[in-house]
């Protein structure tokens, strides 16, 4: 039996719902020489979004699962000079405020943390609804975006560039589409 929902738009459903890692994901992007977009993403994904009065999101990330689809990049992020995935296996995010504002879109406030730096970080957003699905579960989507400063986070590694400049820009782009579950 399916549980009524409230799909009024930047309402979270009260309830617990579990991140479903396949009808989720989480993309990064940069633009190499400042003109190429490249993009990543992180396949393994976990975690848990709590809706009603007091909504948050917690994901997981597996350091290990990060992928751009190239081999010899992704050897390159998973190494010290990045994301060094052997020391430091999760990236975490803990929201810290979940609210809607004037324009109804969601603003999700929240402690980042990669290689065991915390920082604040602030999604923007929208929530995208509720339904059942053919199973019976209950799910919701969410849509969020932040850019955030790869510094912040002790990921320093750059090239310089023959005519000035560097390889890669210091902001990365992230976007993440949840799909929780509700659990019993």
């Amino acid at each position: 039996m399916s549980i009524a929902l409230d799909t009024t738009p930047g309402v979270i459903p009260s309830g617990t719902w579990s991140i479903d890692p396949v009808w989720s994901s989480l993309e990064f992007e940069v633009r190499k020489l400042g003109l190429i977009p490249i993009k990543g993403r992180a396949p393994g994904l976990s975690g848990a979004i709590e809706g009603g009065e007091f909504a948050s999101i917690e994901g997981i990330v597996q350091a290990s699962s990060i992928t751009t689809f190239d081999e010899t990049r992704d050897t390159h992020l998973q190494s010290p000079d990045f994301f060094d995935s052997e020391r430091y296996p999760e990236l975490r995010f803990e929201s810290t405020s979940v609210v809607v504002d004037a324009a109804g879109k969601l603003v999700v406030a929240g402690d980042l943390t990669i290689k065991s730096i915390r920082r604040p970080i602030t999604l923007r957003g929208t929530y995208l609804g509720a339904g059942a699905d053919p199973w019976g579960n209950d799910r919701i989507g969410l849509e969020l975006e932040a850019t955030v400063d790869r510094r912040d986070f002790g990921l320093n590694w750059n090239a310089p560039l023959p005519g000035g400049g560097f390889l890669l820009p210091n902001e990365v782009v992230l976007r993440a589409i949840f799909t929780g579950v509700r659990q019993a």
